[in-house]
């Protein structure tokens, strides 16, 4: 991902931000309009290009946003000393945080993915391969260790990211589906408690 000009400090470029994170989520890269975001953020168009450059270097400053943060998340809770269980339950507690947190990722995930945008590539070089590499490792410790049953180490990786991910991409059509939504803290602690539950009888050896 190219560095955006300028570094964005300040409040003026936080509303930018957050304007820009909204448009990008709801709009796409090419829909977006860098007019109705500097307008949505409370400041002029020139503010906006001072800051970021250009609309795709903002949008690559708004993926940044929460990537930077995610894989922060991802070595505190795999890297280290700790045994292997300890590490998974770990992981998947700041992750339901991170994205309890954060509702345009998914979307702004999705999109990316679905368009095979410009700055996908990139991000499965510094963040996804990455991340997936440190859960590949944890998981096969933990069968080492036999904390762990003999499982398909990376199928089972793909299954631990799918229950985190996609209760938190599908938000939108649960409400629907369930008629509640989906990001409340009773419904986050609900789902994040059936996914420990199903990693402890799926994954876990028992004592």
């Amino acid at each position: 991902m190219p560095t955006p000009k300028a570094n964005p400090d300040g409040d003026s470029a936080r509303r930018i931000l957050a304007a820009a994170e909204r448009a990008f989520a709801e709009q796409g890269l090419a829909g977006a309009r860098t007019d109705r975001i500097a307008s949505a953020a409370g400041v002029n168009k020139a503010l906006l290009y001072y800051y970021f450059g250009s609309k795709e270097r903002l949008y690559t400053a708004v993926l940044q946003s929460h990537f930077n943060p995610l894989m922060e998340v991802v070595r505190k809770s795999l890297d280290g000393k700790a045994r292997p269980r300890a590490k998974l339950l770990r992981y998947v507690e700041s992750y339901f945080e991170f994205l309890h947190q954060r509702r345009h990722y998914p979307r702004l995930l999705q999109r990316e993915m679905v368009s095979g945008g410009r700055e996908l590539g990139d991000m499965v070089q510094r963040y996804f391969r990455p991340a997936y590499r440190r859960l590949v490792r944890v998981v096969e410790e933990g069968i080492q260790r036999r904390e762990f049953r003999k499982v398909d180490v990376r199928n089972a990786v793909l299954t631990l990211i799918a229950v985190t991910v996609f209760y938190f991409g599908a938000a939108p059509l649960l409400r629907r589906v369930l008629g509640r939504d989906a990001y409340t803290p009773k419904s986050v602690a609900r789902r994040k408690a059936a996914v420990f539950d199903f990693i402890e009888h799926g994954l876990f050896r028992r004592a």
